[in-house]
């Protein structure tokens, strides 16, 4: 495989520390060499790529993907379930959108079907599909009819503890790499579903328990304070919304870490606030759907979180239609607007924590660390909503390999 230098940039390295000049280099899939100010890399043999003083930073990480909620950029689809044979075909365009707009690696926070991402990310990995890293999830559902939360193309599964002990073993032998529960309900459909917990004690339990047998991940739906607290207790991974969140739950958070993450999805509730009204909702609706109290209590809640050193990532449940896969990156101008972020730390919530999250060497340009690579013209730090425009996307790398080559190569 080919060794590729750049040289002439400045790196952020996925840490949040200061970005500094330098040079990177590439060797085959991986990151072999990092020099800063006035050190240089031997490049006999290697490809060089000048950024003309641009920035070189980590490819980013969408946290809470849904590669099967139809709607990407320039193509909505009003509802959500389509044939079967089209809704593969839409997903595998969806990871190419994804991949497209910076996206090296993609966490999935619930699929469509029980074995579509985990087909979609052989594909991907064997190099015939171009899309971004995945971790394979499951249906989102729980095996029954959960208002608001659409459907999937496989049946419901059986709700008892065995039956639930059953359905986690048998994902995890299909290859999902992660298992979404909804463990309580959304003020979306319902009102007070926020505040609905879904599974008894005793089911969280048993899945929690098959899951660590099974060696699986899992990541939940969790609103209610009583959802969140048993789902850090139970070994749950990922906990998505989490806007009720009490004090005691943002304790055992806290207390956890180390092990776990969260991810707001605040794209989600900013469009159904602000931006959705040609779909349907206008601010009366979002109002009705919890929206507006649900972006006003993440504005409370996830302060806190970061003062407390929850790891907390962007990923806004994009998909659908006021939701388009390829918005994903203004979930990190999200984060400095309504959290209090700098666009250091957003930066590296999507970059050094989403590699934390994927399991992988990625999210840092660091020797030995795969290269996904995002050469920007512009700075990020002062401005992330350059990362929303694909014309300052120079060039695209996945694994040594470009997806998007800059304007000029040259030996």
């Amino acid at each position: 495989m080919a060794r590729i230098l750049f040289t002439d940039v400045k790196v952020f390295d996925g840490t949040g520390s200061r970005a500094f000049p330098g040079e990177v280099l590439v060797d085959g899939e991986r990151i072999t060499a990092v020099a800063s100010g006035d050190e240089r890399i031997e490049g006999d043999g290697a490809t060089i790529v000048s950024g003309d003083g641009a920035f070189l930073i980590p490819g980013l990480v969408e946290a809470h993907a849904h590669l099967t909620w139809p709607s990407s950029v320039g193509r909505i689809f009003q509802g959500l379930q389509l044939p079967l044979e089209e809704h593969l075909l839409v997903a595998a365009y969806n990871a190419h959108v994804l991949l497209d707009h910076g996206f090296t690696s993609a966490y999935s926070a619930g699929s469509r079907g029980e074995r579509f991402e985990v087909a979609l990310r052989n594909e991907i990995d064997s190099g015939y599909l171009p899309g971004p890293r995945l971790r394979a999830s499951s249906q989102e559902t729980s095996g029954v009819a959960v208002p608001g939360v659409p459907g999937t193309h496989d049946k419901p599964h059986d709700r008892t503890i065995e039956g639930l002990r059953g359905y986690v073993a048998r994902m995890a032998k299909q290859g999902v790499d992660t298992i979404k529960f909804e463990l309580s309900g959304d003020e979306s459909s319902v009102y007070g579903g926020s505040e609905t917990l879904l599974f008894t004690e005793q089911e969280i339990a048993a899945i929690g328990d098959q899951a660590k047998e099974s060696h699986v991940w899992l990541a939940c739906h969790a609103q209610a304070a009583l959802a969140i607290k048993l789902a850090v207790k139970h070994g749950f991974r990922v906990l998505y919304h989490c806007t009720l969140a009490d004090e005691e739950a943002l304790d055992l958070l806290e207390e956890n870490k180390d092990r776990l993450f969260v991810a707001p999805a605040a794209g989600l509730l900013y469009a159904r606030v602000h931006e959705a009204e040609q779909f349907g909702i206008n601010r009366r609706a979002a109002e009705r759907m919890g929206a507006v109290a649900g972006l006003e209590r993440m504005q409370r809640i996830y302060p806190e979180m970061r003062r407390r050193g929850i790891r907390v990532l962007p990923g806004g449940d994009y998909g659908f239609p006021y939701t388009p896969i390829g918005r994903n990156a203004r979930d990190l101008q999200l984060f400095v607007d309504l959290f209090g972020y700098s666009p250091s730390q957003a930066l590296a919530a999507a970059t050094l924590s989403g590699g934390e999250l994927m399991g992988l060497p990625v999210g840092q340009i660091r020797d030995g660390f795969l290269a996904d690579l995002l050469l920007v013209d512009g700075d990020p730090l002062q401005d992330l909503r350059i990362l929303q425009d694909t014309t300052r996307l120079r060039a695209i790398m996945k694994g040594g390999q470009f997806h998007k080559a800059p304007p000029t190569l040259w030996q």
